[in-house]
């Protein structure tokens, strides 16, 4: 058998009985699916997640200790935003390539398959971007309902126009593209195989909205938002196979808000305005 025969019997789509999904089928691609799936182990998920946390906290003091020897005159607290960001992009590159050679130099898989990075059809990327869309305004109507803080770390990201422009970018580029690998592309299928489909979505969405506590004061309430978003994200990966389907809507939801944001207030230079945003 040629390669690509054997390239083409392995591209068959995957019967339930064996994922909890439909895979590629819901949006009308055939996926080659690894012998185990997913190829990786709850401990490889484990070691990416420590990895992460520590590559962005030694980003974080050694680009503080070398702002503070490059600009001894400046406030590091006036720094800390872009410290934050640009660590955050260090560490993302290296998890990413470490995601990378750990799939395919340990398990002999290619990466972009066995994540299922697999785009869908035009319709259905349109069809992605407009849930994001839908699922912004569905969770600020539900904000309503719950204690909302009115400031949190995260606001310091935008007390500087420049600032915000940079984290408004990278919400709508990398920051999507490395959750969804993670979360997923790695955590869900995982979880998914050991747990079964509802379990695997819980349990996908929960560390997903816990991980953005810090950065929202330990609010539970922006919690519970954010986890609801990631059980509409692991949904739409769930049901299409696709972890590009989940990141289009996870960036139809950030662009949105970024988009709605910027202009109430002027172009991040009246951010005294964001308070009346959703009011």
């Amino acid at each position: 058998m040629s390669k690509a025969e054997a390239f083409a019997a392995d591209a068959v789509p995957v019967p339930a009985s064996i994922a909890p999904n439909v895979e590629a089928a819901a949006i009308g691609m055939a996926v080659p699916i690894p012998s185990r799936d997913p190829a990786w182990s709850g401990w490889d998920v484990l070691l990416i997640a420590a990895l992460t946390l520590v590559t962005i906290v030694v980003s974080v003091a050694c680009l503080g200790i070398a702002a503070h020897l490059i600009w001894p005159e400046v406030n590091l607290n006036s720094m800390a935003p872009m410290i934050a960001l640009v660590a955050q992009l260090v560490a993302y590159l290296v998890v990413a390539l470490f995601m990378v050679m750990l799939v395919e130099g340990k398990y002999h898989v290619r990466f972009w398959q066995a994540i299922r990075w697999n785009w869908p059809s035009p319709g259905w990327r349109m069809a992605a971007l407009g849930t994001g869309v839908l699922l912004l305004l569905s969770i600020n109507l539900i904000a309503h309902f719950l204690p909302m803080p009115k400031s949190t770390p995260f606001d310091e990201f935008f007390s500087r126009p420049r600032d915000a422009y940079l984290i408004a970018v990278f919400a709508v580029t990398l920051g999507p593209f490395m959750e969804e690998l993670f979360f997923r592309g790695l955590l869900y299928p995982v979880l998914a195989r050991r747990l079964g489909l509802f379990w695997g979505i819980v349990l996908t969405a929960l560390p997903f909205g816990l991980v953005h506590m810090f950065q929202y004061g330990y609010a539970w309430g922006v919690v519970l938002l954010i986890f609801l978003m990631g059980v509409v994200c692991t949904v739409v990966r769930a049901t299409t196979g696709s972890v590009a389907a989940s990141f289009l809507v996870h960036v139809g939801y950030n662009a949105t808000e970024m988009v709605a944001l910027m202009v109430a207030t002027d172009g991040f230079r009246h951010m005294e305005k964001a308070a009346l945003l959703w009011s």
